[in-house]
């Protein structure tokens, strides 16, 4: 089995620093004024794109497990 180096490790690394990147981002876009929660329409994509984020991370988590056990 590969080490923790090869397979988890890239994947903190992508997430957790490409979270934070994602995290300033939308603090950004709230800040600048893009973000009005009171419109419904922004209200969606706003949790569109987080949702987004966790899909993709969930569903990359569970190809390293398939790749690692099957």
């Amino acid at each position: 089995m590969p080490s923790i180096y090869y397979t988890w490790l890239p994947y903190i690394y992508l997430y957790g620093v490409g979270g934070l990147f994602f995290l300033s981002g939308l603090i950004i876009v709230k800040k600048a004024g893009g973000y009005n929660p009171l419109n419904k329409r922004h209200r969606y994509w706003w949790k569109v794109t987080i949702f987004g984020f966790f899909y993709f991370m969930v569903l990359h988590a569970l190809i390293i497990l398939a790749a690692l056990y099957l």
